[in-house]
């Protein structure tokens, strides 16, 4: 799971900061059965994608803040700089996939809507939840290449909105958005069941969407 940072990386003395840094992130485990989300998301797409995709960005991760430590320690500033982008990326994935499953959670035919304040929220900001639902999708199925579609909340305006990163970008170091919902859009996401039909599986996603805990997250960063 994500770690926190210890208290010990403020520490003022540069080689003794990462030497309290010793945590290893780990794969969190998924609160259903792999096959749960079936007709819409099949349990083999489900498997690979935690079992293995999931687990090849924790698995990198630790190895880049690994290097970190040591070019830290070793006060190499030119390491540590190019170590950066392997962190965002791997560390972009493992925030992003967090989050991705627990969006997530076994459906049913009828599509789920959220309820309350986010609900009212939604229609206010696109007139219909399934007025949002065309525009996220649109918006999503445009990424190029791989990347995210993302249900954001901007603290600055008090206002949803919709947003996409590219590939493991996080919304929120990205762009400031508080990531409330984000759905994977690369290919290992979907390939081996829809294929090159992105729209499809955008379709077929939101019958599995864990409105819980979207509204969790919205009231935590509404207040």
């Amino acid at each position: 799971m994500l770690r926190s940072i210890p208290r010990t990386f403020a520490a003022i003395n540069r080689p003794s900061a990462f030497a309290g840094l010793r945590y290893k992130h780990t794969l969190p485990a998924l609160p259903y059965a792999y096959e749960a989300l079936e007709p819409y998301i099949s349990g083999e797409i489900m498997k690979i994608h935690h079992a293995k995709h999931h687990q090849t960005y924790i698995n990198n991760l630790n190895a880049a803040e690994e290097k970190l430590g040591s070019a830290f320690q070793g006060k190499d500033v030119n390491e540590e700089i190019s170590i950066q982008s392997a962190i965002k990326f791997n560390g972009g994935g493992h925030i992003n996939h967090t989050l991705f499953w627990e969006n997530l959670a076994p459906g049913n035919k009828e599509i789920p809507k959220p309820s309350g304040e986010l609900l009212k929220e939604i229609e206010k900001t696109w007139g219909s939840f399934d007025q949002f639902v065309t525009k996220f999708n649109t918006q999503t199925a445009a990424v190029q290449g791989s990347g995210w579609g993302w249900l954001g909340y901007n603290k600055e305006f008090k206002r949803l909105e919709i947003a996409t990163t590219a590939n493991q970008d996080p919304l929120k170091p990205t762009t400031g958005l508080v990531p409330l919902l984000g759905i994977d859009v690369w290919e290992h996401a979907y390939y081996l069941q829809y294929k090159n039909v992105r729209p499809d599986y955008l379709n077929a996603i939101w019958h599995v969407i864990n409105w819980k805990t979207v509204t969790d997250r919205f009231t935590k960063a509404h207040k």
